[in-house]
Formats: C-alpha cells, sequence, structure tokens
C-alpha cells in the first residue's frame, strides 16, 4: 500500500525527547558558552587602590620603625651591661685601694715583730685602728652599743642575764661589733640583754 502526504511520517527515536526539552528551555538560554561563566564579584563599596597602597606603606613603615626600635633596645641593653660592668670594676678597684694603707700597716707591724716581739700588740693595734677608719670612710661605722637599749633592728641578741644595775633590756656586753647605720647596715652587733630578776 502507497503512503499518502497525509500519512504520518515515523519520528526517529530521541527525537521527540529533544523537542520536549527545547519547549522546556527559557528564551534565550543556552545561546552561547559566554552565558555560563559565573558573574565577576563586585569590588567592595569604598575600596580604592590608592587607599589601599596608602596603607599597605603604613604598615610597611610602622614595621620598619618597629625593627629599629627592637635593635635599639638591644643597643641599649648591650651598653647598660658594659657600663654596669665598668662601674663594678671601679668601685672594687676603689675599695680595694682603701684597703692598701690597711695591708701597709700589717706588713710594717710584722717587720718591727721581728726586731722588738713587745711592739706586735702595739702594731696589731694599729692595724686594727685603720680598719676601723677605713671601714667608717666606706660607710660602715662600727658600733659597740654597750649600755644602750636593746634594738632588735640593730642588735643580735646571743645571751640574757640578770643584771640588778642596769634597767631589764639593756645592752650588757658586746660580744661582736657592729658595723653601719640603720640605713645602711653591714652586720647586727651580737650582745647580751639584761633581764629582770627571776625571768
Amino acid at each position: 500500500m502507497s503512503s499518502t502526504p497525509n500519512s504520518r511520517r515515523t519520528e526517529q527515536p530521541g527525537q521527540s525527547a529533544d523537542r520536549d526539552r527545547s519547549l522546556e528551555r527559557p528564551e534565550g538560554a543556552g545561546q552561547g558558552p559566554e552565558q555560563e561563566k559565573p558573574a565577576e564579584p563586585a569590588e567592595p563599596a569604598g575600596s580604592d587602590p590608592g587607599e589601599v597602597e596608602r596603607l599597605r606603606a603604613r604598615v610597611e613603615e610602622l614595621e620598619d620603625l618597629w625593627r629599629r626600635a627592637l635593635a635599639d633596645l638591644d643597643n641599649l641593653r648591650k651598653r647598660m651591661t658594659r657600663e654596669l660592668e665598668t662601674q663594678r670594676r671601679a668601685q672594687r678597684a676603689e675599695v680595694t685601694a682603701a684597703w692598701l694603707p690597711v695591708l701597709d700597716d700589717l706588713e710594717r707591724a710584722l717587720e718591727h715583730a721581728e726586731s722588738d716581739p713587745s711592739s706586735v700588740v702595739e702594731g696589731i693595734r694599729s692595724v686594727r685602728d685603720r680598719a676601723v677608719a677605713t671601714l667608717r670612710d666606706l660607710g660602715y661605722p662600727r658600733r659597740d652599743d654597750l649600755g644602750v637599749p636593746f634594738d632588735p633592728a640593730r642588735h643580735s641578741a646571743v645571751a640574757v642575764r640578770a643584771d640588778p644595775d642596769v634597767p631589764p633590756g639593756t645592752v650588757v656586753e658586746v660580744h661582736q661589733p657592729g658595723y653601719g647605720d640603720d640605713e645602711n647596715q653591714l652586720r647586727p652587733a651580737l650582745v647580751s640583754v639584761s633581764a629582770r630578776a627571776g625571768d
């Protein structure tokens, strides 16, 4: 049987599905690959390339100042360490020089002791007096403090004994003298202190 113009044309497999998809596609969609590229992010509001560059330069300037400050601080620390050590050496030399006359007196006393043994006591007394004067000149005067009220800031009591002739709490014997004053004490005096009878 021959085909007529009104006869239906046979569709190829897949053609119907393609036609349906083309009907569902919005107008203007799929016109080219440029339509599928994502939109570029918009620049933040108020961003100014010149301002960003200025801020970056300021940050670099501050970092440079910070590095310079660290270097200056390190140099200052080293200089102060050197100066402190120089001052310590100078102070040690000054104190040592102050004691040289004491050593000279001691050597003279020993020289005289060989020729006159009886002069040894006088020589030792002279050396002692020179040493006490040296300590006083260095800011540590000698304190015997006999007969004064006991002061725990200046005295260290090693014994307590009854003594009816003095008020209780009085220094009645100095076993070892103290050196220095209240503000600059080298060592306290070792003393015995009076107590009430029967205590």
